[in-house]
């Protein structure tokens, strides 16, 4: 095509008009459809396909607009025995958290849960139901001059997800970043017995001893009501982003949490720099007025999404390194210029430190706040436009053994050096702290998260260009240095065994037996992930190129296109799809 011919002005174009359009945007659906007679329902996550591709459908869907209303659904539902799984307002989780067994279970969406119920100032704390987003959580809070200390980027998270999948933001301080470890109380309508009306709600506090398992529930226990959470006076903080050489990333990436309370790190391995956030909490009189609108998160023109994505299959189709690089440097570079989306003044960027109040700097997200355009514009992940398609793969690893498993990483940046520009087109590996939690199935220790984000083709049986690399990195992380998986992301394999990291795993289970006896909020993918049923079915012709199984043999690659099962390059052990010519394969 024609534009292959000019890359740097291509990307250097697109990159600059990424960032001045300023548009509106086209909402993202609800992620349930259902007939017309809403006797058949599909739900699919916000960028429409679920790691293993399936279809996932239900019966139908219900849509309490009260606790009263949730529970006589839950009701109902027991008394028939039915499979039930609560569904989110926007559906982030890229795992199948939300699929019911079968097509004749229920769906449960807290999309109208959605109002906050009480502020107490003295207590400093806030009351909401579970459909409740953390942006408004962050806005409410900040009315009543109180703020959520710590948070994931992302506001169009509910509490309810928020805290059934362990989601954070980055800090060592305080209680740490996790959501959960700031509630203080939540209630949770669970199946009952028929003599207790078949359903139950469950009110549980720091007090409790099954508070530890409902924190972090995968959605397994019931459906979450209501949640109080612990918050503070309402602060400023100093933002600063500083661009460094990764030589002493390992290093740098043990300690530098500890120096800066909201610190994190932004990692281009193949560009071996990485970006330091220098974020701490200055006086409430500091004048100024900052405002973080991260850059990837506001709604993007949907003929610059096309593309932008055109051009990476062509990269893809004819194993275009070099043009990934070019990309990813321009991009990077870009953003860099723009200070990510950060302004001093909530309009321009005039330089560094960016100060402002905390809820203007926590988390963004402005993708989701306009009306309808006909999808002119939207979120650059929504599937109806062609746009960004991709896999995540999300672990944290213990800060006692980051600085090897970074090294580990750059030694096969060393042998392949252009092999991660294509996690750099997705704005590199962000990398975020998170303490040890009491939550059963939170973190198990103070960790260092890493989040890739890469490239997605829409055909499964393709496979990616570098594959190897990134599979190798995945197998790393989680086999080699036993990294504990973000629940609502990563493939499938990153799964497979994980709950036998977690020491309080059986304690988890007996709520589980207790609150839940008959399964009815649980899944087979639940049980897989929980240990309570294996994986083997998965394992099939092409199951590694999406991570649904790491592979023993050629098959389970893309043989016939020049993909073989081998081991990996630094971590032996590895069992990744590597492109292999044909000289090489009969060696």
């Amino acid at each position: 095509m024609a534009f292959l011919c000019s890359k740097h002005t291509l990307f250097q174009s697109l990159s600059v008009f990424l960032l001045v359009f300023i548009v509106s945007c086209t909402p993202p659906e609800d992620p349930i459809k259902c007939s017309s007679n809403n006797s058949i329902c599909t739900i699919t996550n916000s960028y429409g396909m679920f790691p293993d591709r399936s279809a996932c459908k239900a019966a139908n869907v219900s849509y309490p607009t009260s606790e009263q209303e949730l529970i006589s659904v839950v009701s109902a539902a027991t008394k028939a025995k039915r499979k039930m799984k609560v569904a989110t307002r926007f559906s982030h989780s890229i795992t199948k958290l939300v699929c019911p067994d079968g097509q004749d279970g229920l769906l449960i969406s807290t999309k109208y849960l959605n109002r906050t119920l009480k502020i107490d100032v003295q207590a400093m704390t806030i009351t909401v139901e579970s459909g409740v987003t953390l942006r408004q959580i962050i806005n409410e809070s900040a009315k009543a001059g109180l703020a959520l200390p710590y948070a994931p980027y992302w506001w169009g998270l509910t509490i309810g997800g928020l805290i059934g999948t362990g989601a954070h933001g980055s800090s060592l301080w305080g209680r740490g970043s996790s959501i959960h470890d700031y509630i203080v109380e939540l209630k949770i309508v669970t199946p009952a017995k028929p003599e207790d009306g078949y359903a139950e709600v469950r009110v549980l506090d720091e007090n409790d001893r099954d508070f530890a398992a409902a924190k972090v529930s995968l959605g397994v226990l019931g459906v979450i009501s209501q949640v109080t959470l612990k918050l503070q006076p309402l602060f400023k903080r100093s933002i600063t982003y500083q661009i460094k050489n990764d030589s002493d990333l390992g290093d740098q990436a043990i300690s530098f949490g500890h120096q800066h309370e909201f610190a994190d790190i932004t990692w281009y391995p193949s560009q071996r720099k990485a970006v330091y956030r220098i974020d701490d909490r200055v006086s409430s009189n500091t004048s100024a007025n900052g405002l973080y609108d991260y850059i990837p998160f506001r709604s993007t023109s949907s003929v610059v999404l096309a593309v932008i994505r055109t051009a990476e299959e062509n990269q893809e189709s004819t194993n275009d390194a070099d043009g990934k690089c070019l990309g990813a440097k321009l991009i990077t570079s870009t953003l860099a210029t723009a200070a990510f989306g950060l302004t001093n003044n909530g309009k321009i960027f005039t330089g560094y430190p960016v100060i402002g109040y905390h809820n203007r700097l926590q988390s963004s997200g402005t993708c989701l706040d306009s009306p309808e355009d006909s999808m002119l514009t939207g979120c650059a992940w929504d599937p109806r436009l062609k746009g960004e398609f991709f896999h995540q793969t999300t672990f944290s690893i213990r800060l006692s053994a980051v600085k090897n498993f970074i090294e580990d990483v750059q030694k096969l940046i060393q042998l392949e050096p252009k092999s991660l520009c294509g996690l750099e087109l997705y704005n590199g590996i962000l990398m975020r702290y998170v303490k040890a939690s009491s939550a059963y199935l939170g973190k198990q220790e103070d960790s260092l998260d890493f989040d890739i984000t890469y490239y997605r083709s829409k055909d499964p049986s393709t496979p990616r260009l570098y594959e190897d690399i990134v599979e190798e990195i995945e197998q790393l992380a989680v086999f080699k240095y036993g990294g504990f998986p973000h629940w609502g992301k990563n493939r499938n394999l990153v799964f497979d065994g994980a709950i036998k990291k977690y020491k309080n795993a059986g304690e988890f289970l007996k709520v589980k037996d207790k609150y839940d006896p008959l399964g009815l909020f649980s899944s087979e993918w639940t049980d897989r992930v929980l240990g309570l049923k294996d994986w083997v079915n998965i394992v099939k012709d092409g199951c590694a190129l999406e991570g649904l199984c790491v592979c023993s043999e050629d098959i389970h690659c893309a043989p016939k296109k020049g993909y073989f099962c081998r081991p990996g390059k630094v971590y032996k052990d590895a069992r990744v799809c590597t492109r292999t010519s044909s000289k090489k394969r009969h060696m």
